[in-house]
């Protein structure tokens, strides 16, 4: 009889789309994996790389098993805005999605899904930030 294994908390790992720069930092830090297949949990994004090819991966990413927490700049989050909406309606927790600044572009915290729930349940602390919701 063949045990299973179950993914566990230390096998769950974090996803990466952005600029060259965000991604290398991530997986200089230690997220970068490649399992035996070939299929990577990162994605530099370049001006040669088509909006299709980011959406696969966010996809692909959305769907494993092993991934906890999907890092996506928010450059990135843009060009594949009705995905990354789409997923966010679905109200999966796991893998969590998140829009990191990036070096190219100022951060937007209106166009953020999680700072847009911190705006509807706490007005007041966006204000104090000085974004007008």
């Amino acid at each position: 009889m063949v045990k299973k294994k179950f993914i566990s908390q230390a096998d769950m790992k974090i996803g990466v789309i952005g600029d060259e720069d965000t991604v290398t930092g991530m997986v200089l830090a230690g997220i970068g994996h490649v399992d035996g297949q070939g299929k990577k949990n990162f994605l530099v994004v370049d001006a040669k790389t088509h909006q299709r090819e980011v959406e696969e991966t966010f996809q692909e990413l959305c769907h494993r098993k092993d991934i906890a927490m999907i890092l996506i700049t928010q450059g990135c989050a843009d060009g594949i805005r009705q995905a990354v909406d789409a997923y966010g309606a679905t109200g999966q927790v796991v893998p969590t999605v998140l829009e990191i600044p990036s070096k190219e572009q100022p951060y937007d915290p209106r166009k953020d899904s999680i700072m847009q729930r911190v705006a509807f349940f706490l007005p007041s602390a966006m204000q104090s930030l000085g974004i007008e919701v």
